[in-house]
């Protein structure tokens, strides 16, 4: 199991996975069936450059971006877009937690997101 209960505001932003995807709030993630979509990069207990996922390498590792929210190619992207673009409710739901945070910010976001029982949900 992971000790997220003291995770400040600005330290939840490293639950945010680039993709839109809320870590903390994750069951997987809690139960520690998964490691979290950033966490363990920055302190060199996992090395980026073995990471499967695309978005990971392109947003993290080549464009030092929070997540692909901050990103200015966010429209023109194959990558998210293809994912985004993928057959279930997760994906959209992910996306717009993507859109949510361009438009309202990361605080906001966090916010709303703290109360979820999955890595999505309700955005109101």
């Amino acid at each position: 199991m992971v000790n997220i209960d003291g995770a400040n505001e600005e330290n939840s932003i490293k639950f945010v996975g680039c993709c839109g995807a809320y870590c903390k709030t994750c069951k997987p993630f809690i139960e520690g069936s998964c490691k979290g979509c950033k966490l363990g990069y920055e302190e060199g207990e996992r090395n980026i450059n073995r990471s499967k996922c695309e978005m990971k390498l392109c947003c993290f590792r080549d464009n030092k971006l929070e997540t692909c929210a901050d990103c200015h190619e966010y429209s023109k992207c194959d990558t998210i877009n293809n994912f985004y673009g993928k057959n279930g409710y997760k994906y959209k739901k992910y996306k717009q937690n993507t859109e949510f945070i361009r438009k309202n910010g990361y605080s906001k976001f966090i916010k709303l997101a703290n109360n979820w029982k999955n890595a999505y949900g309700k955005l109101k």
